[in-house]
């Protein structure tokens, strides 16, 4: 019996909860871990880069610092982004890296429990989605695709 308890304890002990940015990209909603996130703004000029990957649409000039700007659209696999006065950028720090990524919505922050999330099924995600999508988070009874950023924004 004392082993059930202890085990429980320690169930107890991994039921950390994560906050994540719900946004929207088309008609699906994504989470992005707010550990993440360091700014989110509204859309603004963004100057083309020749001879970059197709899904980085050019950088933004940010408080003084150069910031690349990437489609999560495009990466995807997905159309093309619809700017719209919804559409925001929202810049990310992973380690040394900052980047901005472009979604055409920010709708809440949510926080998620293990309990709460399921690690993705490759078989079930689309071939270009699937090595960045970490898990799939149930909040309020809608489904929202946790995207993993660092993989997300790595070249490749």
């Amino acid at each position: 019996m004392e082993e059930v308890k202890a085990l429980d304890k320690n169930e107890e002990n991994n039921a950390i909860a994560v906050q994540y940015i719900v946004v929207k990209i088309g008609n699906e909603q994504y989470g992005i871990n707010i550990q993440y996130i360091d700014n989110i703004v509204r859309n603004q000029r963004i100057t083309r880069v020749p001879k970059s990957q197709h899904y980085y649409k050019g950088v933004i000039n940010l408080r003084g610092e150069i910031v690349p700007v990437m489609s999560i659209r495009l990466k995807l696999g997905l159309e093309d982004d619809d700017y719209t006065d919804k559409t925001r950028i929202i810049i990310l720090k992973v380690d040394t890296a900052t980047i901005g990524v472009i979604v055409d919505q920010v709708k809440e922050v949510v926080t998620l429990e293990n309990k709460d999330v399921e690690k993705a099924n490759k078989t079930t995600l689309d071939e270009a989605a699937s090595g960045y999508i970490s898990g799939i988070g149930k909040s309020k009874d809608e489904l929202i695709s946790l995207l993993d950023i660092v993989s997300l924004i790595e070249e490749g």
